[in-house]
């Protein structure tokens, strides 16, 4: 089993179903038991992108929807174009893997609009202002029941604001392992491995007091990332039904490439 890499890869089967093998690289912070978002966010993500791939074409938004606990066990990426056409495509992927009753099912899904792209580099224009730069974000001691084991291990760190403060929680993260051994990560499946913590960053309750799960994330890009740093700039509201909502910013060192939103499960321990 690689300690550099959250997948090992298994083959495929004769219907291009790939199977991989997922390493205590990707446990959760909730539960050693299943998976964090980020990494099956980012496998799905590799699905969308490789799926009847075009040189011309790249994914512009992307939903991930949990269905369900994501088990660090043995799982499956089936991926197909929904919606096909030259300008603009819909592509789908699913996460499987074998339930408590050994039965398969589906337990992440990904969709993905994906288009076409011309040059207007003469348009460019990026909304957001640039977050402050990675030398100025500091180390802090990511030990404990919740940040010392697992995916949270697997990242580097540097934080510009401090969690729980006033105003969005901000922060620059790289992963260090690859996301399948044997691959190099492409700029989008990079950004995917680091985005999924934004509801973490933007945290305005204590984990050991609350629990936060997100259900979904959805991203908008509109400009690809550049670099091994993802930045983020991300605030969590809270409603008094149990239901949260994230809000954030991407960055690369450049400036903003897109958004992300996230719908949580807010629970008292």
């Amino acid at each position: 089993m690689s300690d550099l890499a959250y997948y090992i890869p298994l083959g495929a089967t004769s219907d291009g179903v790939e199977r991989f093998g997922s390493t205590p690289l990707t446990a959760s912070t909730w539960a050693d038991t299943m998976q964090h978002g980020a990494p099956p966010s980012a496998l799905l993500v590799r699905a969308l992108e490789r799926c009847a791939q075009r040189p011309d074409t790249r994914l512009t938004r992307v939903v991930v929807e949990i269905l369900g606990p994501i088990p660090i066990s043995d799982i499956e990426v089936r991926s197909w174009v929904e919606r096909p056409g030259k300008r603009v495509e819909l592509v789908v992927s699913e996460l499987w893997a074998a339930g408590p009753d050994g039965t398969s099912r589906a337990v992440a899904r990904g969709t993905g609009w994906r288009m076409q792209t011309v040059d207007t580099t003469t348009v460019e224009h990026a909304a957001d202002a640039p977050l402050d730069p990675v030398s100025q974000g500091h180390e802090i001691e990511m030990g404990g029941p919740f940040w010392g084991t697992g995916f949270v291990t697997s990242l580097d760190w540097r934080w510009l604001a401090e969690i729980g403060g006033e105003g969005p929680g901000q922060l620059w993260a790289r992963p260090n392992p690859v996301l399948v051994e044997g691959e190099s990560l492409t700029p989008i499946q990079r950004l995917f491995t680091v985005v999924d913590v934004s509801n973490g960053v933007g945290a305005k309750i204590h984990p050991g007091e609350w629990t936060f799960l997100n259900t979904d994330l959805t991203v908008h890009l509109f400009r690809v990332p550049d670099g091994e740093w993802i930045g983020l700039s991300s605030e969590t509201s809270y409603g008094p039904d149990g239901v949260g909502m994230c809000a954030g910013v991407i960055y690369d060192e450049t400036g903003a490439v897109g958004r992300i939103n996230q719908t949580l499960q807010i629970r008292a321990r």
